[in-house]
């Protein structure tokens, strides 16, 4: 009997919930709300890739405290009793399931990386860290200019504040089930406040959520066991971690000893990501190179050497990776490789909402199915600011604009 693994292959989930391939539209930033509760443009650009042939999709990011986003027009749980709102997000989960894909939703928290003019909060109100550390968004005067205005040093969220966001995570997971979606993501990658939480540079707390890898886990344990306890028990809690910030470094074993905790505590995925507004190397833009392997590199995944790690550490762990994957070859040699049992696919799948059809009909046929996108090129005076996240951001921003035109029912451009 063959052991091949296949794109086609549907994906159980210990929760019970059945991915209908190995092929998942990862998260994306959208911001395409202007009230913050998913509007008429969500459903219309969901049903797009409800449609493509994806086994699951994961929505951007929903933050669970209004007063803290991402960026202008990201979505909130705000009016969540509103009758109108919760018939938005029943309509934006119809528009996932349009062919019976299970709908993820990313929820988060960005930690000091929401901007002043993002959120509810007043403008000489400080974004929350797990330490009063500022971000780095480069040496130069200007960087360390754009980071006083745009970021500033953020205050040390309180033991207190930490209980009301576990709680507001459980609320907000038990709104979303529903709602009809069936799961949620924790965003605990790419800087936000979780993915601090973990980081010993960032985390430099004496108290029960610092000091050592288990107590920096602490937060995003916690959130996971208060979801539990709230939600069915076939409602999916996945997690999306770094791997590039850790990957090379000397404190492999303490970043796996982490993981650990959190797989204990009842997780049905695990994504491999990296990169954050300091280093953004999600998008190919950071200005220190990802070290990776020629095989890796071979392989495309901008993080499979990463995950290779976790899945020796976690054999019988869920694992979804998600970056650099352009052809079919590439994702078939990741799944072989054993590294990845979901292939997480974002930018692509704007371009061509369907293009997880496409490679199914592909592998089936035995050809071949390759996307080929280039840069965001940056206006001239844009490329002589010294600011690494700039280029992170445009990518990003371009991007957000093509799924605003699938919500307006237009067809998404490749840059």
């Amino acid at each position: 009997m063959s052991n091949t693994r296949h794109l086609s292959d549907p994906v159980e989930l210990p929760c019970g919930v059945v991915l209908k391939n190995r092929l998942v539209k990862a998260a994306m930033a959208e911001h395409m709300s202007t009230t913050n509760t998913p509007e008429d443009t969500f459903p219309v650009a969901y049903k797009n890739w409800g449609e493509g042939g994806w086994g699951g999709l994961i929505t951007g990011n929903v933050h669970v405290d209004p007063r803290y986003t991402g960026g202008k027009g990201d979505l909130t749980f705000a009016n969540t009793s509103d009758p109108v709102v919760q018939s938005n997000w029943r309509a934006y989960a119809a528009a996932c399931h349009a062919s019976g894909a299970p709908a993820i939703v990313q929820i988060c928290h960005p930690g000091r990386q929401s901007p002043f003019n993002a959120g509810e909060r007043g403008f000489f109100e400080k974004n929350v860290a797990p330490s009063p550390i500022p971000m780095n968004l480069g040496d130069n005067l200007i960087a360390r200019a754009a980071q006083k205005v745009l970021f500033g040093t953020p205050r040390e969220i309180s033991v207190e504040e930490i209980d009301e966001l576990v709680a507001s995570f459980a609320e907000n997971a038990k709104f979303l089930s529903e709602m009809g979606f069936d799961g949620v993501e924790l965003h605990a990658a790419h800087g936000y406040l979780l993915s601090a939480f973990m980081d010993e540079k960032m985390n430099i707390r004496t108290d029960t959520y610092g000091s050592t890898p288990k107590n920096r886990t602490r937060l995003i344990t916690s959130i996971i066991h208060a979801i539990r306890t709230t939600v069915p028990a076939t409602f999916a809690v996945g997690i999306k971690l770094n791997s590039t910030d850790t990957q090379h470094s000397n404190t492999l074993d303490a970043t796996l000893d982490q993981m650990a905790h959190i797989v204990d505590a009842g997780i049905d995925f695990l994504e491999i990501s990296g990169g954050s507004y300091e280093n953004p190397v999600m998008t190919g833009r950071g200005t220190t190179t990802p070290l990776v392997s020629t095989r890796t590199a071979n392989r495309e995944a901008y993080f499979l050497d990463f995950a290779a790690s976790v899945r020796s550490r976690f054999p019988a762990t869920v694992l979804m990776v998600t970056g650099g994957f352009r052809s079919l070859a590439g994702m078939k040699a990741a799944l072989e490789s054993g590294a990845a049992d979901i292939i997480g696919i974002a930018r692509p799948a704007v371009v061509d909402p369907a293009w997880a059809k496409k490679l199914l009909d592909a592998e089936r046929e035995g050809g071949e199915v390759v996307i080929k996108l280039g840069h965001v090129e940056m206006g001239w005076l844009m490329k002589k600011i010294p600011v690494r996240a700039l280029g992170a951001g445009a990518e990003s921003n371009y991007y957000s604009g093509e799924i605003g035109r699938l919500g307006r029912g237009l067809e998404a451009r490749a840059p």
